[in-house]
């Protein structure tokens, strides 16, 4: 987001938390209003951490007052259906994570009404990238652990996110929108083409349910419908198996 911006001749400012602690109201509202810009994006998160997660969202949303606010959000904050999610249903989270990110877009929405919440779902990017990276190191046996075959979502290319993100900022979109890909597979599906991407047998990928693996409540089928977004938006939102 930040190379894409630069490059479109904006002037950038990117941190991340080893510049500014946004769990930190005051630490974050005085970073923010040093610099005074006239956009905010807030992609930062921890999964497992409700106070950089939730109300970091909240303390940047304060901080970001007169700037226009892009929050990026996830579609973790829905329980999971046979029926794709549309742009503006209300959350409906069913574990610790998709709570805080419900969380953090009832903050942003309360604090700033016109601000842009963004939907998405699994980034992908290049072998450095946190979802690419997870079925190597399952393929490889570098990591413990299996795809499920019963998780469905819809990949979106991070250069994909980039550029809708940069458009959602320059304009006066307010409240959700759902911007993921076209193409909706399981996250066994993702693996091995992800595998096959880097020459590697696909059948090398470790694969289970979601009761096999005994985890707890975690949504199923989570399919945005991004109709509206790829109508509104020049930035094509291609389908995994093309751009992978």
């Amino acid at each position: 987001m930040a190379r894409l911006a630069a490059g479109a001749g904006h002037d950038v400012v990117a941190w991340s938390s080893a510049d500014v602690d946004i769990a930190d109201r005051d630490a974050t509202r005085d970073r923010i209003r040093d610099v005074r810009p006239e956009i905010v994006v807030n992609a930062a998160y921890r999964t497992s951490d409700w106070a950089v997660t939730a109300d970091g969202a909240a303390h940047v949303a304060v901080g970001s007052a007169g700037a226009r606010l892009v929050h990026i959000s996830s579609d973790a904050v829905h329980a999971g259906r046979a029926e794709p999610y549309r742009d503006a249903e209300p959350p409906s989270p069913v574990y610790p994570y998709g709570a805080a990110k419900a969380a953090a877009e009832t903050a942003v929405r309360g604090i700033d009404p016109g601000a842009a919440v963004v939907r998405t779902s699994l980034i992908i990017g290049d072998e450095h990238s946190a979802q690419v990276r997870l079925c190597l190191d399952l393929a490889t046996g570098r990591r413990a652990g299996a795809l499920h075959t019963d998780e469905f979502r819809c990949p979106i290319a991070v250069a994909d996110l980039a550029a809708a993100v940069l458009e959602l900022a320059l304009s006066d979109w307010a409240g959700p929108i759902n911007v993921a890909g076209p193409q909706a597979i399981s996250r066994a599906e993702l693996g091995a083409l992800v595998a096959a991407r880097y020459g590697l047998d696909p059948a090398c990928v470790p694969t289970r349910t979601t009761a096999e693996s005994g985890l707890g409540p975690r949504p199923g089928t989570v399919v945005l419908d991004s109709s509206r977004a790829a109508a509104r938006l020049s930035t094509a939102l291609r389908p995994v198996a093309e751009f992978m």
